[in-house]
């Protein structure tokens, strides 16, 4: 069984902050510890499972690590028989050190015998992402040992471990307990290696660094991910690999934001073109187009542009561009513009209400305010 995604484990956002990720950790270990679910092989898995996600998660470096290349940045080992090493003493008290002895229990469950999967983060740009695009990525990870072909064994040979039957987990008794644990002797793996190989030293794999071809569909957008079946780690002693799911994060965009399939921008026009009308040039991810500003046009307005957005990755629905309209006033004028600009203004003053609605009505929504606070 592979590695699930820790903040899934933990049941946490990617952008959870410490305090929050320690009361879900607290709340996971409280309901799954083995005191409270004797013989329970799920709960002690479910226990493991919370307790190895939260030590990589609440170190700030291992997290960082974590985020980019998911489980390749953390320990690839074995974790051996202790297979409740943490802090549990910080959630339930010294009782239970009282009771197991030291500082949280001690118990295991048949190692994992599938590779780990691993997860890559894509950086991309708008235009990447829209129209696709094939890359090179370069993955640390585990592989497949060249000497012994993954099965960890010098001759190929292994045989069932007598200690705990080829079950891969003993039980200890400790007081009124009975606690089911990973055999010290194989590691969970049922059967043990006579003549370990040189190479891995009995793992069947060893760290290298892979270089993958990755194929990005058109159309995809932040938190999107592509999976490479068999592309994960290389499973321990010649088990499958996992898989390796590629991450898409859209860069931020000059010009466009994205919702969806739908792109958005802010498009400024000069006050006179708002008033008289005119034609702009508008930017699209296929080129210009011409957007045709109908006359006497408010700051704000907003033109759609069909089929001039991004083309779905999962229902090929094209999407559109809206275009919104935001009028400049201009700066770092002559003083000839500005006398002409003051004979336009008087031109019109005298009719302010006609030329100027909004501002009309919002100075008559004022008096109606001062006369009401006064009366």
């Amino acid at each position: 069984m592979a590695k699930r995604d820790y903040y899934e484990v933990l049941g946490v956002q990617r952008n959870v902050d410490d305090a929050e990720l320690k009361k879900a950790y607290r709340k996971l270990a409280m309901k799954y510890h083995p005191d409270r679910n004797p013989d329970d092989a799920d709960s002690q898995e479910h226990f493991k499972e919370a307790q190895e996600a939260y030590e990589v998660l609440k170190d700030a470096k291992k997290r960082a690590a974590y985020d980019q290349f998911g489980h390749a940045a953390t320990n690839h080992g074995a974790r051996g028989p202790a297979g409740f090493d943490g802090d549990v003493g910080d959630i339930f008290g010294d009782i239970f050190g009282d009771i197991f002895g030291a500082r949280g229990g001690r118990a295991g469950a048949r190692q994992q015998q599938r590779g780990s999967d691993l997860r890559f983060a894509m950086d991309l740009d708008l235009e990447e992402a829209v129209a696709g695009i094939t890359r090179e990525i370069r993955i640390p990870t585990l592989g497949e040992c060249g000497t012994c072909n993954g099965s960890g064994a010098e001759d190929g040979e292994k045989t069932s471990c007598t200690t705990c039957g080829g079950v891969g987990q003993v039980r200890m008794q400790q007081g009124i307990f009975s606690v089911q644990q990973t055999c010290p002797a194989c590691k969970g793996m049922g059967q043990v290696i006579k003549n370990p190989c040189g190479s891995c030293h009995g793992q069947g794999r060893v760290r290298e660094t892979k270089t993958l071809s990755v194929k990005i569909p058109s159309g995809v957008d932040t938190g999107d991910r592509i999976r490479l079946a068999g592309e994960g780690e290389a499973g321990m002693a010649g088990s499958p690999a996992g898989d390796l799911y590629v991450e898409v994060r859209v860069k931020p965009h000059r010009l466009f934001e994205r919702d969806g399939d739908d792109l958005y921008c802010e498009v400024p026009i000069h006050f006179t073109t708002a008033a008289i009308g005119g034609e702009l040039e508008i930017p699209t991810l296929n080129g210009q187009v011409k957007l045709k500003v109908p006359p006497e046009t408010q700051t704000g307005r907003m033109f759609r542009l069909k089929g001039k957005g991004v083309k779905s990755v999962r229902s090929h629905r094209q999407g559109d561009l809206m275009c919104k309209v935001v009028i400049e006033t201009p700066v770092s004028l002559s003083k000839e513009q500005k006398e002409l600009l003051k004979q336009f203004q008087d031109s019109y003053e005298s009719s302010n209400t006609e030329h100027n609605p909004k501002s009309s009505s919002w100075l008559d929504g004022v008096r109606d305010f001062f006369d009401r606070m006064t009366s």
